[in-house]
């Protein structure tokens, strides 16, 4: 008889352990430190709609922005906060060049190579009138430079030097845009060519550019380049002095400051498809924030109602 009592005994015991660990396991407090341990990758970010992840303990009023098409991500835990037609098609414009950025300094060993720019490559950005930095037909100039050139001024020519340093041709490089897009989950994009001139097959959506934005700043020397606000080449055989570039975001917004914080860089871009768009970084209170937008009426001639619509997004965060 003692012997059963006691194996009644082991077996009420270990039932006890088992319920309390599964009431640990659900219980609020350990959910909530559980979720400390590892946030989200970026991959796993962009496979989820943002609908579904939009933490509403963040109030911002979408409707009083001039851009149709938003959406706001802290970068610690890749949560969006604010989100409006995120999973839309739109036309990226210049905001193009961060997949162009990325996967040439990930295709370029050596950022200090001086890369020739064929006069050849110039004659089609001149009829688009595509936004160029100043570099000339010829000429040679530092990968590094052209990074620098395609993010800031927003040089279509340092683009297309990338592209034909990196894969030969614009139209393989291309490619490479294409499957990094795919490898990071940005389902719903299509890039036709590296520098966001006008094309129906050239697409995505603001929640697609921030998932590549979030990859992106990771990047020490892309998140370097980014928030930069200028930046002096070294001399060239065109430029013996070299070429200072200064920011698109810096020519329109002359005071970063923010309430708590500053906005740290940003990409502008525009066509008339497209309208004024505006990938942005912020830190408001020690914490980094991205925010994409697109779409806004007006050109460069007019307010820009993307800056406009950057500051007030992240003035609400304060």
């Amino acid at each position: 008889m003692r012997r059963k009592k006691k194996k009644y005994g082991c077996s009420i015991a270990f039932l006890l352990i088992i319920i309390f660990l599964l009431v640990l396991r659900f219980s609020p407090s350990f959910m909530k430190w559980n979720s400390k341990i590892s946030s989200p990758s970026i991959s796993s970010l962009s496979q989820i709609p943002a609908t579904e992840q939009l933490n509403t303990s963040v109030s911002i009023d979408t409707e009083g922005l001039h851009s149709p098409y938003a959406i706001l991500v802290r970068l610690s835990d890749h949560a969006v906060l604010m989100q409006k037609q995120s999973n839309q098609k739109i036309y990226p414009a210049s905001l193009t060049k961060i997949m162009t950025a990325v996967v040439s300094i990930e295709n370029l060993p050596n950022l200090q190579k001086k890369i020739y720019l064929s006069p050849s490559s110039f004659q089609p950005l001149y009829k688009a009138d595509a936004s160029m930095a100043g570099f000339q037909p010829g000429e040679k100039v530092r990968a590094i430079d052209l990074l620098y050139g395609a993010l800031l001024p927003s040089g279509a020519e340092c683009c297309v030097g990338l592209a034909n340093e990196v894969s030969g041709s614009e139209r393989s490089f291309v490619d490479k845009m294409n499957q990094k897009g795919k490898a990071l989950g940005m389902r719903n994009t299509h890039f036709a060519n590296s520098t966001g001139l006008q094309d129906p097959n050239h697409y995505t959506t603001v929640k697609d550019l921030s998932v590549l934005l979030s990859y992106a700043l990771q990047n020490k020397t892309f998140r370097s380049i980014f928030v930069s606000s200028r930046h002096s080449t070294s001399a060239t055989n065109k430029h013996p002095d070299g070429i200072t570039f200064k920011s698109t975001l810096s020519q329109s917004l002359k005071n970063r400051a923010l309430p708590e914080g500053e906005i740290l860089g940003g990409k502008t871009g525009y066509t008339d498809d497209a309208g004024l768009c505006l990938a942005s970084l912020a830190q408001i209170d020690r914490k980094e924030y991205v925010l994409v937008t697109a779409g806004a009426k007006g050109d460069h001639k007019t307010e820009q109602y993307d800056i406009d619509d950057a500051l007030e997004v992240y003035t609400e965060l304060k």
